[in-house]
Parts: C-alpha cells; structure tokens; sequence
C-alpha cells in the first residue's frame, strides 16, 4: 500500500439537519515543542455529509497511531489505526465503513449520522516512548438545526399611501440577528424604512403600490443563516384618473362612436358612462352605431374601486357634424 496522505478539503457544507461541532476538550500529554491540534473541516456539518478531523503539529519519530470511539481506550472502541511501518491500516469493532485514517493521523468519517456525535479519542504511539504516548480527545456536540423563519404582517392587503405596515420574523430569540429582503437585495435603510428593536419588526409607513415584494425575513447566528419563504403584498390603490380613447375625434351622421375607457386600479375599477348627464351604461366600452346629430354632448366615464372606496371621471365633448363640415372638443376633469 503506498502512502497516505490527508486529502485537501474544500467541500461546502450546506446546513441541513441536526448539525455536529468540534471542540477540543483536553490538552495533549506529554506535552510537545508544538502542541498537537484536531480541529474538524468544516467546522460544522449536517447529517450525511462528510468531516475530516484534521491533526496538526504531529511529533516525529512515530510509529503510528490509533483512532477511538468514545474517551475509553479499549478494544471495544477501537476504530482503525495506521502503523508507520509498512503502512498499514488495522481496522477494529468500532470501525463502521465509514472511516478513512490517513498518514497524517487525520481521520475522515463520510455520511454522517446522529450516531457519530460523541467524543473521539486519537492516540499517538512515538518510537522508543516507554509512556502512554500523546493523547487527544475530541467531541462532536449535537445542536439543534436552525429553524426556517416565518414573516407575521398586520395587514396582507393594506390600502395605498394610508395604511402602516408592520412586519415581523418569527421566531423571537436573542441567539440570531435579523435581515429583511426585498426582491432578493438586502433591504437598505432609508427615511421609509425603519427597522426597531433588533431588526425583527420592518416597518413601512405608508406603502405604496411599487413596494408589494416580495419581502423575505433571514435569521443569522455565528455559523450561519436560514431564509423565510417570500411574502408579496396585495395593495390596494386607484383608481387614478380616468383615459377616454380615442381622446381627440369628430364624427359625421352615419359612422360609429367607439370610446373606451382605462384607469389603473386594484382590484379593477368599476366602469360606468353617462351622456349629457343621462346614464348610458356599465363597462369600459361605449359604442353607439350610425351617430346623428342627435348625439352631441357631454360623454363621461366615471370609475370607482369598492376596496379603496375611491373615485373619479374624465369627460370629453363630441359634436357631430354633416358630410361637409364639423368640429369636436375635447374637455377632461
């Protein structure tokens, strides 16, 4: 077998599921010019990915070493070890697959499970050393996943330039620091936003329609972060001033008047026309075949939204004329 060598770890890991920590519980002895380290790559990982316990400041003159499940030393949780001499790698009852020892003493364990957190025990076997060797123990700490965040708001369908909007992330703890997003760029500060406390509570003043979202909520703690699902706002606005189209036209007796009428709104506007004061009818469009001079006046669109309670008209005056002269004007209010 050729020699081992710890391979070069550069694998992300995604948080997902219970997450495993490294922390070095005891000091090496006997003690060494340069003291022997484990620190784990990546420092944290979820269940099913990989961890390599990395050894630094290994002494010389080795003649192996061997890998423990658990703080005892016995047979019973001896996972592998690694004999300098030959290169030879000696699998034990605590061995599950899952283990790789290098020539650095490093340790890798693939797929981790939640049987695999617990303390490891790595113990180092120098040439001609009549004492125990060099000792290390190291622990896997099991910790709670981060939880996936959840934006609360006070009014889902808030009316335009009237309503304040306040939004929460859930869950409250003084463990995480908050971000807001909106349609995925970090929120930044500014006059209309205002973010109190511990930037768990967003708040807008008086919402418009260019600020529906979507709005996202990040919980963050030193080892990472976790998202919200996107929440977009129903606002509620309109209906603006009215358009008549065509805008600008004369008739002559015997053609057809086709007016139509738009006004932004939310929830769409309820059309209604009325000619020379007198309703005419309900919809966006009024056509009225072979026009006569009869059909002079005063046309007006009126809208209005039921949700915003508002309304408004625009009103155009036509005149028809003979085969041989005419005129219109036009009037909006």
């Amino acid at each position: 077998m050729g020699p081992l060598s710890a391979p070069h770890c550069t694998q992300h890991i995604t948080w997902k599921g219970l997450l495993l920590t490294a922390s070095l519980l005891n000091c090496w002895n006997p003690p060494t010019t340069a003291q022997v380290t484990i620190e784990a790559q990546p420092p944290k990982v979820s269940a099913g990915k990989d961890v390599l316990l990395l050894v630094h400041n290994l002494p010389q003159n080795l003649a192996g070493y061997i890998w423990y499940k658990g703080q005892i030393m016995d047979l019973y949780h001896y996972i592998t070890s690694y004999v300098v001499d030959g290169q030879t790698i000696i699998y034990g009852p605590a061995y599950s697959g899952r283990e790789t020892v290098y020539s650095n003493a490093s340790l890798l364990i693939q797929n981790v499970t939640r049987e695999d957190a617990g303390s490891y025990t790595l113990h180092i076997i120098k040439r001609g050393d009549r004492t125990r060797g060099v000792t290390g123990y190291f622990t896997f700490t099991l910790y709670p996943k981060l939880p996936k965040p959840y934006i609360t708001i006070n009014n889902l369908n808030p009316r335009e330039n009237k309503d304040v909007l306040a939004f929460t992330c859930e869950p409250k703890s003084e463990n995480y620091t908050y971000m807001w997003w909106l349609d995925g760029q970090s929120l930044p500060v500014s006059p209309r936003v205002k973010r109190p406390i511990e930037n768990r509570i967003l708040i807008l003043p008086s919402v418009t329609r260019n600020e529906t979202g979507p709005y996202e909520c990040e919980i963050r703690d030193q080892d990472g972060g976790m998202r919200s699902d996107p929440v977009t706002l129903n606002v509620l606005y309109g209906p603006d001033l009215p358009r008549i189209y065509p805008s600008f036209t004369y008739y002559r007796s015997g053609e057809n008047l086709d007016l139509s009428c738009f006004a932004d709104s939310n929830p769409p506007a309820q059309y209604s026309w009325t000619v020379n004061g007198k309703f005419q009818l309900l919809g966006q469009k009024l056509s009225i075949p072979q026009i006569t001079t009869k059909h002079n006046g005063l046309y007006v669109c009126s809208v209005r939204n039921s949700a915003t309670g508002k309304e408004s008209s625009t009103s155009m005056t036509v005149k028809v004329s003979g085969p041989c002269h005419g005129d219109l004007t036009g009037s909006h209010s």
